[in-house]
């Protein structure tokens, strides 16, 4: 069964960004401090800490949520602010000892644009525009309004409250200015060229502009992914897989291709390149097999596809699991407990419920507009 309604694969969450695609250095540099102090975010020095404005402060919180590097949770009840905790795969991607720290490597923007875009339950998108945009948009071409009617559309059927058309105009150039390898440039705008070079994202060619100073379009591009490592496209094939079973099972490559919320929309790439990035794993792994049955291909698995997929993508990063005093998720559990509450509010939460979004978009933009 796809995950073809929004609400089902994202949590309410507009225009958190505070209008600033995320940057080089911004992810490595959250996840530092916040494993020092969960509340560094909400300090009162937090530009200090950071090296940033207060807005940007703001920006890099999201991010790191959005990424899945980091939950949040209010330290002790009756607290309403609410800590951000180090999620396992953070330590994993972004410490010192971690598989890519600085994000030298393309695969590992691929890595983090899937945790971007992916959705499964505990760990829902914190980007409904993005996951809207990759995965139910029905253009590949489009312009700011075309994006924003789809947007609204699949939000005011979702949720039970809607955010401010401003609010969701404001994600849409954010997409195009994380994207897009090129884009008009206006005077003053936060859409500038300073902005869309400081964005490590858009060397993934993910999207391009294809439009004219009067009128601006975008478009998403398609075919090889030269930059994508067969693993990391593997792992979230199996990661996907994992979401409908977490036992031996097996799936289509049609759906891995061709379904809402799955890596052939994320990644933008087709049956064919799937299917040669999975015969290519499949030879190391025994575990893993592509069968063909009545003109359809499948991807088997004799084991949990999740506890495969890490196997899979840690190798693509020489094995950063087996490195001297590397914690097992298990152990990061028990140092952030809380990242289990947070999980655990997460399911809790219903599929339309839009109270999530406390930190209203009003609220974040009131400071950089007073």
């Amino acid at each position: 069964m796809s995950d073809s309604r929004l609400g089902e694969a994202a949590l309410f969450a507009f225009a958190r960004h505070e209008t600033f695609a995320p940057r080089f250095g911004w992810l490595h540099k959250a996840y530092m401090q916040v494993k020092r102090d969960q509340g560094a975010f909400l300090a009162a020095d937090a530009p200090v800490l950071f090296g940033v404005g207060k807005n940007m402060v703001n920006a890099m919180r999201y991010w790191s949520r959005a990424f899945k590097l980091t939950r949040e949770h209010s330290p002790s009840k009756g607290t309403q602010a609410k800590f951000s905790y180090p999620t396992w795969e953070a330590r994993w991607l972004l410490d010192e000892d971690g598989a890519d720290p600085y994000l030298e490597e393309t695969g590992s923007l691929w890595l983090l644009h899937w945790w971007l875009v992916s959705s499964r339950p505990g760990a829902k998108s914190h980007a409904p525009a993005w996951y809207t945009a990759f995965h139910l948009a029905p253009f590949s071409r489009f312009t700011t309004a075309d994006m924003t009617q789809v947007v609204t559309r699949h939000v005011n059927f979702s949720y039970d409250k809607s955010p401010e058309e401003a609010s969701i105009v404001r994600d849409i150039d954010c997409i195009t200015k994380m994207y897009a390898r090129s884009a008009p440039e206006k005077a003053g705008s936060p859409g500038s060229y300073e902005d869309l070079l400081a964005c490590p994202f858009r060397d993934l060619d993910l999207l391009t502009f294809v439009g004219t100073r009067g009128k601006p379009e975008w478009q998403f591009t398609s075919g090889h992914r030269t930059s994508l490592p067969a693993r990391v496209l593997a792992y979230a094939c199996l990661d996907y897989a994992a979401k409908f079973s977490r036992q031996a099972n097996s799936i289509s490559v049609a759906r891995l291709a061709n379904e809402p919320g799955s890596p052939g929309r994320a990644f933008r790439v087709r049956e064919n390149e799937i299917v040669m990035a999975l015969q290519k794993i499949a030879a190391d792994h025994p575990q893993l097999n592509l069968t063909e049955a009545v003109g359809q291909r499948s991807l088997a698995f004799t084991a949990d596809p999740f506890e495969l997929a890490w196997e899979v993508l840690d190798e693509q990063y020489d094995f950063v699991t087996r490195r001297p005093e590397f914690p097992t998720r298990e152990e990061w559990a028990a140092k952030f407990p809380e990242l289990a509450k947070a999980e655990q509010k997460e399911l809790a939460t219903k599929a339309t419920d839009a109270t999530e979004a406390a930190d209203t978009t009003e609220m974040l933009f009131a400071e950089e507009t007073a």
